[in-house]
């Protein structure tokens, strides 16, 4: 692989995964949700109530008693407790009142996970909570098919505020995370999920797709992180591939944040300022999404192969177990704006702050109709 003062080899380059700040004000989620809404409106859309929490019980002793399919309906309130749920088609649904009051689960000292759910919870539904200060995650899914998290609120939430991992069918929209020190809303090693109309701000990563297929993030909203969206394949997973990813009709910017991440992790390694991060993932649609503000670039596209630099990781144990080249990716009509004013200082490594931004590797990579300053190199590939 070429290593020019803009072609350079991607196990160079991997000195940059990163993230971003901006001062903007935060949609609370009662802005999400508009209007306080009634136990018939809430009815209408989610079903009538077998159960009703109210402030003061517990929702894990609700749970506990529900038959499967049971709707559970939580009036706003603190609820100091973790949640753990191993009963299929349980939808917890927090009630708004008229003085937008919420339903807030806190953890009530060391717990890790603030809701949990098994492999036997297919069909779970939450909507309408805040999840706040548990020590690892906000919500953990482990192994569910058909789910939906709605209008979620994940605050100071460990390293991820909303985490399924080996999913399947599932939705994610209009959701608040903030505070995580790895990713705000993850999806990992799981297929057809679909990420929407959700605010990521002051995490390490905002969104991130992580060995993953049949993915969707769209209409969100990644700000003030370190990594605005990443879409990556890593070595050492169940699933080795990460296909079939659509980014798209996202705004993107300012995602300047100090690292916060672990160190010994690779999430505690990126260096800040970058919008799009497409890591070696394969058939990954970019399109229409509007990227400012990023000081190190705005939408890039690296070989998992920067691991070996990045994470000390062998290059070898990277080929053995994953292909590491991003191939079919399409970055296509996206507006892009002063990104890359702030690129990272890396000794004996010119890494040029760009909009666009290729290491080279990979195959039918294409780049057409963007709106955009500055790339690397110069010309990109068009698409046919």
């Amino acid at each position: 692989m070429k290593s020019t003062k803009f072609y350079f080899n991607a196990v160079t380059f991997i000195l940059l995964l990163s993230t971003a700040c901006k001062k903007e004000s935060v949609p609370e989620q009662s802005q999400l949700n508009a209007q306080a809404q009634t136990e018939d409106a809430l009815a209408t859309k989610w079903g009538k109530p077998d159960i009703i929490v109210h402030s003061g019980e517990s929702i894990q002793v609700a749970v506990d008693k529900a038959k499967d399919e049971a709707i559970i309906f939580i009036e706003p309130g603190i609820y100091e407790e973790a949640i753990k749920i191993s009963k299929p088609g349980i939808k917890l649904i927090g009630k708004l009142s008229a003085k937008t009051d919420e339903v807030i689960i806190k953890n009530p000292g060391e717990e890790e996970d603030g809701i949990s759910v098994s492999n036997e919870g297919d069909g779970f539904v939450l909507a309408n909570v805040v999840v706040k200060g548990f020590e690892d995650n906000g919500i953990f899914l482990d192994s569910v098919d058909n789910f939906t998290i709605s209008a979620v609120t994940s605050i100071n939430n460990g390293e991820y505020g909303i985490f399924p991992v080996h999913c399947s069918h599932g939705l994610i929209e209009s959701c608040i995370v903030t505070g995580s020190s790895d990713t705000g809303i993850y999806v990992g090693q799981s297929d057809d999920v679909r990420m929407q109309f959700n605010t990521a701000y002051a995490n390490v990563n905002g969104l991130e797709i992580e060995n993953s297929s049949n993915v969707t993030a769209a209409y969100n909203n990644s700000y003030n992180n370190v990594c605005g969206i990443l879409v990556d394949v890593l070595p050492g997973k169940d699933i080795k591939i990460c296909s079939n990813i659509s980014v798209r009709f996202n705004n993107v910017s300012n995602n300047n944040h100090e690292n916060f991440g672990d160190t010994a992790e690779i999430e505690g390694d990126i260096p800040t300022g970058i919008g799009i991060l497409v890591l070696g993932a394969d058939n990954v649609n970019v399109e229409n999404n509007v990227v400012t503000g990023n000081g190190f670039t705005g939408i890039v596209t690296f070989s998992t192969l920067v691991l070996s630099v990045i994470a000390g990781i062998p290059v070898e144990v990277i080929l053995a177990d994953i292909e590491p080249n991003p191939d079919n990716c399409k970055v296509a009509k996206n507006y892009l704006h002063n990104n890359g004013f702030n690129p990272p200082i890396i000794p004996d490594l010119e890494l040029p702050g760009v909009d666009l931004l290729w290491d080279g590797s990979g195959v039918n990579n294409c780049w057409s109709n963007n709106i955009f300053k500055t790339s690397a190199p110069f010309p990109l590939p068009s698409c046919n």
